[in-house]
């Protein structure tokens, strides 16, 4: 037992070996996952940069965009249905964004997906508010600086003013979300 044990402590370091590089941050064309500690950082206004225009195809066939949601505190949250974080987080999401209807907007990414797989994950989850379908990642790679292009689950909180105004990578918690986003909110 014990042996079968190392065995597979041993495997587990090899295969997370395989996840990264030695600095840890993902390299060029590099589109393996990338974990996070789930911690929220909110920038200082003056640090802000303004969030790339985006706009694609919703999971239902609609359309979204952030332009739609000018002059609103918008949570962004990037996930696949193939992301065991992404499932634990989604609970969290829907909850911040049920008790700040009205006054916060949330849009979901889904990142290099089968569509099918995350209308399965949408219909479970029910979360109540629209999904981007980024199947090649083009709207993850317009937030490249940000937020690494593999860094799944990653939310940002997109302030009044179009701007990046907080980052989590990794999956997010209760108290660190609805914190945030009532920071940002109330501004």
């Amino acid at each position: 037992m014990r042996a079968k044990s190392i065995s597979l402590v041993l495997l587990a370091v090899l295969v997370a070996g395989c996840a990264g590089n030695q600095s840890g941050q993902p390299q060029a064309g590099d589109t393996r996952f990338v974990a996070g500690d789930g911690k929220m950082q909110v920038f200082g206004v003056g640090e802000r940069k303004a969030a790339p225009a985006i706009e694609g195809p919703t999971l239902d066939g609609a359309t979204a965009s952030l332009a739609a949601h000018k002059g609103k505190v918008v949570v962004l949250n990037f996930w696949a249905s193939w992301c065991g974080p992404c499932r634990a987080e989604a609970p969290v999401l829907k909850e911040v964004a049920a008790k700040t209807k009205g006054s916060v907007e949330f849009l979901g990414v889904d990142f290099k997906d089968r569509q099918a797989d995350a209308l399965a994950f949408e219909r479970t989850e029910q979360t109540g508010y629209p999904h981007l379908f980024d199947q090649p990642g083009k709207v993850a790679l317009a937030f490249q600086g940000t937020v690494p292009p593999a860094a799944i689950p990653s939310t940002l909180i997109i302030d009044k003013q179009g701007r990046i105004a907080a980052r989590a990578l990794g999956a997010v918690k209760y108290t660190d979300l609805m914190n945030a986003v009532t920071k940002v909110r109330d501004e």
